[in-house]
């Protein structure tokens, strides 16, 4: 059997976000959690995340790799 009165309660409690969502979940933390951004609203949940290209680092991403692709064809279309 395991040792009783050593575990911490477990109790429903509340969880509120900035945006105004609330749900409750059960935990040992004791009152309310505060959240400054939750499911709801965060963007990469909702779909309405946007990539910031920074100096345009994506596009020469792209342009690197797109020389590597186009040549890794040309070899296997000339050993063929």
């Amino acid at each position: 059997m395991p040792k009783q009165d050593i575990h911490p309660k477990y109790e429903t409690i509340r969880v509120l976000c900035a945006c105004g969502t609330s749900f409750e979940t059960r935990s040992t933390h004791k009152g309310d959690v505060h959240l400054e951004i939750c499911s709801s609203c965060h963007p990469f949940y909702t779909g309405k995340q946007k990539l910031v290209d920074t100096a345009g680092r994506i596009e020469r991403f792209r342009r690197k790799y797109a020389k590597s692709d186009t040549g890794k064809a040309e070899t296997a279309a000339a050993a063929k």
